[in-house]
């Protein structure tokens, strides 16, 4: 089960001005999702050399094998020497992204790293490293070059301030990451740009926040999106959940005509607000 921390200040005590039971990804979904899409990040290892035992931060390129990370490392490298005498190893991924760094997410995996010597294996990883990285084909033939793998026992989630968690090993390898990711800056921007009045419309009839003025949309994943609303009090975060969960840019469409539609049946049911077009 999922551990959640308590929020890290004040600020995140605030009253939702929406529903707490909107569907919303688990931490463990937020962070296979974050992994999916992200193809570089440090990895930790323990050092043999002078000094010995101190965390050693390396920076790789990995892929994923399922829910574990695998990497084609040198036998030169500092953290090969590492892993094969003690493969107590983390791997540390970031989300990438202007403005503040604490505030995007990052997750960090933990377990033992080592040497893949099964042929069935090896050729799994060699196949999932191999789509992410096309280029390292070129390298898998050289001697001293082989595949190592993480198996994740343990993992620490973040997702910006207020939002953490340690999560536990199944609940991450029976994570999916989410289907809309590749799309969501595509979705957001079609919103924000052509859809104003709409994400206006749907906080105030469909949250608590009736005096919002303007709003952004921020996230959007298969189970709903969030917007920050403008209001009297300051900025606030509404979470908005579909009736369904939905896989395609198609589904997600639907669904905003449909909770707009309900906004404007709750608020009036004369509203002028925009429809997101089909599209």
């Amino acid at each position: 089960m999922t551990r959640h921390d308590a929020p890290a200040s004040g600020a995140q005590r605030q009253d939702l001005l929406y529903d707490p039971l909107v569907p919303t990804p688990s931490h463990a979904e937020y962070a296979r999702t974050l992994a999916s899409r992200v193809t570089v990040g440090s990895l930790c290892t323990l050092t043999v050399g002078e000094p010995v035992g101190y965390p050693y931060g390396s920076f790789v390129t990995f892929a994923l094998d399922g829910g574990n990370p695998v990497f084609l490392i040198s036998s030169l490298a500092e953290h090969t020497r590492n892993l094969v005498a003690d493969p107590r190893a983390s791997l540390l991924i970031v989300e990438p992204g202007d403005g503040d760094p604490l505030a995007r997410g990052r997750v960090t995996l933990l377990g033992p790293c080592t040497r893949l010597h099964d042929e069935a294996d090896k050729a799994r990883a060699r196949d999932a490293f191999c789509a992410t990285h096309p280029d390292a084909a070129y390298y898998l033939d050289f001697g001293d070059f082989a595949l190592f793998n993480l198996n994740v026992t343990a993992l620490r989630y973040i997702g910006g301030y207020g939002r953490m968690s340690w999560v536990s090993s199944q609940d991450w390898h029976n994570a999916a990451a989410d289907p809309l990711a590749a799309h969501a800056g595509a979705i957001l921007e079609h919103m924000n740009t052509d859809h104003a009045d709409t994400m206006v419309l749907y906080c105030r009839a469909l949250s608590r926040a009736t005096d919002t003025s303007a709003a952004v949309m921020t996230g959007v994943d298969r189970y709903g999106f969030e917007m920050s609303a403008t209001t009297a009090a300051g900025p606030r975060p509404i979470r908005l959940g579909f009736a369904h969960p939905v896989s395609t840019t198609e589904g997600v469409r639907k669904e905003m005509v449909a909770l707009a539609k309900r906004a404007r049946a709750a608020q009036d049911p004369e509203g002028s607000a925009s429809l997101p077009p089909h599209g």
